[in-house]
């Protein structure tokens, strides 16, 4: 009875380890994920596609949605809260490197921080939900200074898009509405260099909830 005992147990320590392995078989097969609000949002705007993510197989610790001041200027985003953001996502999870999903104006910081702050080593997959990369009209109704970037043909776009607006090994995807009531020209959205996305007729918000746009995302970051 004792033998069987010990060959019970030892039977119970290899499923447990085996499981381990998988999991983290797993976890290493896809990059963690930062997930980047856009203007006047917060974490909760990625509570559905979070979800999604980890139905789908990502591990919890490897999802992370952070809030932050989106009247401030999108120089200012990237260097105190997106690098940051990246720095302890990667300490946390011990990946090389990072995936990064923006909505809206977090497209903006999240390419400044790629372009101009180091990021081009440590972001693999970037998506633009809706992100206003050439500027948006709707931006002259507001006048915080992020709004001021967001402008056509501000200052701040003219220097994040001079030259490459892809720049280094990352793989850039950006999804856009055509009934995108907030981000006017819809053209805006789509950058030189990455896979532009159409999707269905759905609003500014929607991109964060549509299950089409979902799988995209996910098929695109895997």
């Amino acid at each position: 009875m004792f033998k069987r005992r010990l060959t019970a147990f030892a039977s119970v320590i290899a499923i447990c380890l085996g499981g381990s392995a998988l999991w983290a078989s797993a976890a290493s097969a896809v990059d963690p994920i930062l997930f980047v609000h856009g203007f006047s949002g917060s974490a909760s705007n990625w509570s559905t596609m979070i979800g999604r993510f980890e139905k789908d197989g990502w591990p919890k610790s490897y999802l992370r949605a952070y809030s932050y001041n989106t009247s401030q200027s999108n120089k200012t985003d990237a260097e105190q809260n997106v690098k940051p953001e990246v720095e302890a996502l990667l300490k946390a999870t011990g990946a090389p490197k990072v995936d990064i999903i923006a909505h809206s104006m977090g497209s903006l910081n999240t390419r400044w921080y790629i372009k101009f702050l180091g990021g081009e080593s440590k972001v693999d997959d970037w998506v633009s939900l809706g992100g206003p990369n050439h500027g948006t009209e709707t931006a002259n109704l507001c006048f915080t200074t992020s709004c001021v970037e967001m402008r056509i043909g501000s200052k701040f776009l003219g220097e994040l898009n001079a030259g490459d607006e892809t720049p280094g090994e990352v793989n850039y995807g950006t999804w856009w509405s055509p009934c995108d009531e907030f981000i006017n020209p819809d053209s805006s959205v789509s950058l030189t260099g990455a896979t532009n996305t159409k999707t269905a007729c759905i609003s500014h918000l929607s991109l964060l909830t549509d299950e089409t746009v979902y799988s995209q995302v996910r098929e695109f970051v895997k």
